[in-house]
């Protein structure tokens, strides 16, 4: 059984949602972080990250100055490493399962981030979390990594997908 699943799909398909939902239920040790949208009068302005135990940091903005862009946001690599990387590396140290929503664009701009990431796959614990689906180098390295299995999520699996997920967390508790 692969220890690390990686949710991958169109953007808004539910896949955060169903990592938030099936770790509740689990009820397992996770952290790491997971992004959320940053919303002004329904248009997306940005996104930031969240850690299990309520740290946040904006991860990019339109309205940030910044060397480093993707599409219209602008990201603040500092804030992924204070608290996105940081908390991926206290949960190698703390936890069972290791959140990672998400391995983008964005976030591949962080060295620290791409080192971090193969430290918590290569790591031996569970590792949860979202993938790009475009094709990207890093990304599909870790798409093809041996630990790794991906579950493509679309707005009508939701369920099967949340199901899958339970599966998971479940048969990798009994053999931890």
């Amino acid at each position: 059984m692969a220890n690390v699943l990686l949710l991958t799909g169109k953007p808004g398909t539910g896949k955060t949602s169903l990592i938030k939902e099936a770790i509740a239920r689990a009820g397992t040790k996770a952290g790491g972080f997971y992004t959320e949208e940053i919303r002004s009068s329904g248009i997306r302005q940005g996104f930031k990250i969240i850690t299990p135990d309520g740290k946040e940091a904006i991860l990019a903005h339109v309205n940030f100055s910044s060397p480093f862009q993707v599409s219209k946001y602008k990201v603040d690599i500092d804030s992924l490493n204070k608290v996105g990387v940081s908390s991926i590396q206290q949960a190698l140290r703390e936890c069972d399962v290791i959140l990672i929503d998400e391995i983008g664009k964005m976030e591949l701009l962080s060295p620290q981030f791409r080192e971090t990431v193969r430290q918590a796959i290569n790591g031996g614990k569970k590792v949860l979390g979202t993938i790009m689906l475009n094709p990207n180098p890093f990304a599909d390295e870790i798409k093809h990594h041996p630990e790794v299995k991906t579950l493509l999520v679309t707005g009508d699996n939701t369920k099967h997908a949340l199901a899958e997920i339970q599966s998971w967390l479940a048969e990798n508790e009994s053999h931890a």
